[in-house]
């Protein structure tokens, strides 16, 4: 697979990954999680992104595409979020407070424990089916990298709040990675 064999390909893609993927000729269809089996049997799409292996596999992705790759380039993680009024949450007691932030953390350190823990089982029985399993050339990561680049610099130009946050964002992966190379041999 070469970044040349991207362009035309139709891939159901949502958000800043979908214009990430535009920029190497890719055409996106934003579709419903409800569309995305029947588009990739009719050949509406070619590929789509859609979850980890381990809903993947219990919702049949295998049986529609027989090629699998990684990583997520797009999304390394996901985020959870519990929105209150900010009024309503102030006027809670400090115990209420606590005991919403206690369950809140508990259910996202589970969801990562449980969700880390069945992916390689899920992996195992995709592979079992006669689904390829593949990685991303370096050649596609570094280009999907230079265009999120691009991306980033148009959504900042139209977008305060974006650049807010990805400065941020920014600032954070650059002190983390001190860690993270510590940790590599």
């Amino acid at each position: 697979m070469t970044v040349e064999d991207l362009a035309g390909l139709k891939v159901r893609f949502r958000g800043l990954g979908g214009r990430v993927l535009e920029k190497l000729d890719v055409e996106t269809r934003e579709l419903g999680d409800d569309e995305v089996f029947s588009a990739l049997e009719s050949g509406t799409i070619d590929a789509a992104e859609f979850s980890m292996p381990s809903v993947d596999f219990q919702l049949g992705v295998h049986k529609m595409a027989k090629h699998y790759y990684f990583p997520g380039w797009h999304r390394p993680s996901t985020l959870f979020e519990l929105m209150v009024n900010l009024e309503l949450w102030e006027a809670l007691p400090s115990t209420a407070k606590a005991r919403v932030e206690t369950v809140c953390g508990d259910n996202i350190r589970h969801g990562l424990a449980e969700g880390e823990a069945t992916q390689f089982a899920a992996l195992k029985n995709i592979y079992s089916t006669g689904v390829e399993i593949h990685r991303w050339p370096a050649e596609i990561i570094a280009a999907l990298e230079q265009a999120w680049s691009q991306v980033v610099v148009e959504q900042s130009k139209n977008d305060k709040d974006f650049k807010r946050v990805w400065n941020s964002l920014a600032a954070f992966r650059e002190d983390y990675s001190i860690w993270r190379e510590l940790g590599r041999p």
